[in-house]
């Protein structure tokens, strides 16, 4: 049993990414992740971060019961199933689960009380570094009868063999696949061609695809 969690912060606000953008969410931001992407601008860190029981977190959400549902980000979420395992079962919301697709052990625990799964593909080119394709497979093979989405941030390092994989998967689960052009701040840093240029080639591929910059960033919001 693990009696608390170690969230970095739970707030209210607007969806900014994926096929969910615009939906009022109540987010949970767990801290700790397994990975190091180079892109990353979120602070996960456990510096001021503050320990939630079951009990404070759904408080929390019966004075936000307005929202579509509960998005459990991070970080990696997916680090603290034993906690998960005891709050989501008492969660009244529908559960998202934003995650970067690489613990499918861990998933498996508690994926049968997910409602919504963003799961990342991490391209070696913009984010780890290093492929994950073999992590990526064995994650969305566990949680294919769910209602999930791929979510791929890509620049203009993206290269054909990654192009390749990304469908590969996105075919082998019948999944769709969002790129997510990388920001410099609160700028695409980089042009609309290239944009234009990356689907078309994804299309080319895999029908499935399109593009959602993110959005919270344009209406300045968290």
């Amino acid at each position: 049993m693990t009696d608390k969690a170690k969230i970095k912060e739970v707030f209210v606000s607007i969806q900014g990414e994926g096929p969910f953008v615009g939906h009022k969410q109540l987010f949970i931001r767990f801290c700790g992740c397994n990975l190091s992407c180079a892109y990353c601008d979120t602070n996960f860190n456990a510096t001021n971060a503050k320990e939630y029981s079951v009990t404070d977190l759904l408080s929390i959400i019966e004075k936000n019961n307005d929202c579509h549902s509960v998005s459990l980000t991070g970080g990696e979420p997916l680090l603290n199933t034993g906690f998960l395992k005891e709050f989501l079962p008492k969660c009244p919301l529908p559960v998202y689960l934003e995650t970067n697709a690489t613990l499918a052990g861990e998933v498996k625990e508690i994926v049968d009380y997910i409602d919504y799964i963003s799961a990342d593909i991490k391209l070696p080119s913009c984010a780890a570094g290093t492929a994950l394709w073999k992590e990526h497979d064995s994650f969305f093979k566990s949680v294919a009868h769910k209602e999930l989405f791929a979510k791929i941030v890509f620049d203009s390092n993206i290269t054909e063999e990654e192009i390749n994989e990304s469908c590969k998967l996105g075919a082998k689960y019948n999944i769709e696949l969002v790129l997510q052009p990388k920001m410099n701040g609160n700028q695409i840093g980089f042009s609309d061609e290239v944009i234009e240029a990356v689907l078309d080639k994804f299309l080319l591929k895999y029908k499935k695809v399109r593009v959602i910059p993110q959005v919270h960033k344009f209406i300045n919001v968290r």
